[in-house]
């Protein structure tokens, strides 16, 4: 088998494994954060877990750069601009700040997150530097990377002011309290729906299936966290709005 049979073979079941997995947080929260819990194994830092799960989306995309035969294409450039920009801030920059505030982690869930990230981020990266089309400067004039990036930058943004209001909350409350402010008016997860956004915005960006599977397999994790967490603020607090939806304003 060559590389690119692998390749198309891992990109068709990532799409797979994204219905499995939605199918099966319906009936499973992932026991991390607030849903952390006893009987998943052997636990860690959080810090250390978060930084763990996240650090092949920092890695993957410099590598297959190095690996790379375009490696000044300057639409290629772009993307792993993108792709670095949100990751770096996810990988270090938001465990860091949060580490006093942490809960322990399952070893597994830490080392779960670190495989299928290698696989995800293997899809995009070698797509943007070897499989894909080499785009080239006017790809960066396309209307379809214009507004993709708007979206990501756009909800790179959301996802940073939400997590904000988070910290700041955890802070002054020294443990869980009602969100308020900023989207969260509308969202008990505006930080989810922010990043959502975000690879919305990369799968138009690149104009790629392998952008289109990873925004698949980000919903199919982030929709059911984002139900689970709405169900949690409506138990724990009984004054909890009865407006506010669990991820999109006014639907869901």
């Amino acid at each position: 088998m060559t590389e690119r049979e692998l390749f198309d073979a891992l990109l068709y079941g990532w799409f797979g494994l994204s219905v499995v997995t939605f199918v099966a947080l319906q009936f499973i929260t992932a026991p991390y954060g607030r849903h952390v819990r006893r009987g998943w194994g052997p636990e860690i830092s959080g810090t250390l877990g978060w930084m763990l799960m996240e650090l092949p989306a920092v890695l993957v995309f410099p590598i297959c750069l190095w690996l790379s035969e375009r490696p000044a294409d300057p639409a290629a450039l772009a993307f792993i601009s993108m792709w670095e920009l949100h990751y770096v801030h996810r990988a270090f920059v938001y465990p860091l700040r949060r580490r006093r505030l942490e809960q322990r982690m399952p070893v597994f869930i830490a080392l779960l997150a670190f495989s299928t990230n290698i696989g995800i981020n293997y899809l995009n990266a070698r797509w943007v530097f070897t499989f894909g089309p080499e785009l080239g400067p006017t790809w960066l004039c396309d209307a379809r990377f214009l507004a993709g990036a708007a979206l990501f930058l756009g909800g790179f943004l959301l996802n940073l002011h939400s997590d904000e209001i988070l910290l700041r909350l955890r802070r002054a409350a020294r443990g869980y309290a009602i969100p308020e402010g900023g989207a969260y008016r509308f969202v008990s997860c505006p930080n989810y729906l922010g990043e959502l956004i975000e690879w919305a915005g990369w799968a138009l960006a690149t104009w790629s299936l392998p952008g289109l599977a990873f925004l698949t397999w980000s919903a199919s994790n982030l929709v059911p966290r984002a139900v689970a967490h709405h169900r949690w603020y409506q138990s724990k607090f009984p004054d909890y709005p009865r407006r506010r939806k669990a991820l999109v304003p006014f639907v869901l």
